[in-house]
């Protein structure tokens, strides 16, 4: 089986909110993305190295609303009240080649299989039905695309690389042998702590950390 991350998404209360602060701390202006009507959202995108991706996401204003909860906790008052504060580090998503075996292997239920279409280009990805993020984001979400090249490499490379996945965690060793099954050991730094996700940007200001 062959994971490797797919793409890291930072929520914001509003994209404009998001590029601002972005431009901020990286020192770049992240182009608009596109729209997800199955989700009433919508975000900015570009490069972060190795075939992955930088999202920026927001709930989309404009877009009714969807008939179901938000993907990546976007719903979630506490999530809405945090990214009122500042963009945060919601979710990171991982690149499977089987998602049907991820599911199988899993130890606990990462969410209904939906599936996406955008033009030519299909993919598949674990979204949990009440919108929650399992293991409250340190757990990533998988996607498996159809066959073709990775959606970054039509995105805008401005410099931005990520260097870590950082995770902390009150009980280490049950999501160690929880990565270990799943088979994603190698993508991220696990240490004791406070819940935390964060992640580790190489930028043009430098080695930044978003959380």
């Amino acid at each position: 089986m062959r994971n490797k991350i797919d793409h890291f998404a930072i929520g914001a209360d509003t994209l404009a909110q998001g590029v601002s602060a972005m431009k901020d701390a990286l020192g770049v202006d992240i182009p608009q993305g596109s729209k997800h009507d199955a989700m009433s959202t919508h975000n900015c995108v570009m490069q972060a190295g190795n075939e992955s991706f930088f999202e920026l996401i927001a709930i989309d204003p404009d877009a009714p609303e969807p008939g179901r909860t938000r993907w990546f906790s976007l719903d979630d008052q506490a999530t809405q009240a945090r990214l009122k504060e500042r963009p945060r580090a919601l979710c990171w998503v991982v690149n499977t080649d089987d998602l049907d075996a991820v599911i199988a292997s899993s130890p606990i239920d990462l969410g209904e299989v939906v599936n996406f279409r955008r033009g030519d280009r299909t993919w598949r990805l674990t979204v949990p039905k009440d919108g929650h993020l399992p293991e409250n984001g340190l757990l990533p979400a998988f996607i498996e695309w159809s066959p073709g090249p990775h959606p970054s490499t039509g995105q805008q490379n401005l410099g931005v690389t990520l260097s870590k996945v950082q995770i902390q965690t009150p009980d280490p060793e049950r999501l160690k042998e929880m990565f270990e099954t799943l088979q994603i050991s190698h993508l991220a730094e696990i240490a004791e702590g406070p819940t935390a996700l964060s992640f580790v940007l190489d930028s043009p200001k430098g080695s930044v950390t978003i959380d």
